[in-house]
């Protein structure tokens, strides 16, 4: 077994799309705690957390971390966060 945990920390909002910018500001936030991965951040309906959608996109780059943009951008992948 692994010697890493996983906080899951429930934030409720009212649809999909407020999900999803809700989270990304969250991930904003945290990007400079080093134990924080916000690439890999993804949210769920209440009564179905098995099915997930992405925040980010889900790419993994050089050195294990993931991309930064939103899942559908274009161009290449970053670790840096774009401005809409």
């Amino acid at each position: 077994m692994t010697e890493r945990w996983v906080i899951h920390l429930p934030v409720v909002a009212s649809d999909l799309l407020s999900a999803q910018r809700l989270a990304r500001v969250v991930a904003h936030w945290t990007h400079v705690l080093p134990q924080t991965d916000p690439g890999g951040t993804t949210v769920s309906a209440e009564d179905e957390q098995h099915a997930r959608h992405w925040v980010f996109c889900d790419r993994m780059l050089p050195g294990g971390r993931r991309c930064l943009l939103r899942p559908d951008h274009d161009g290449e992948c970053s670790r840096r966060f774009r401005q809409r």
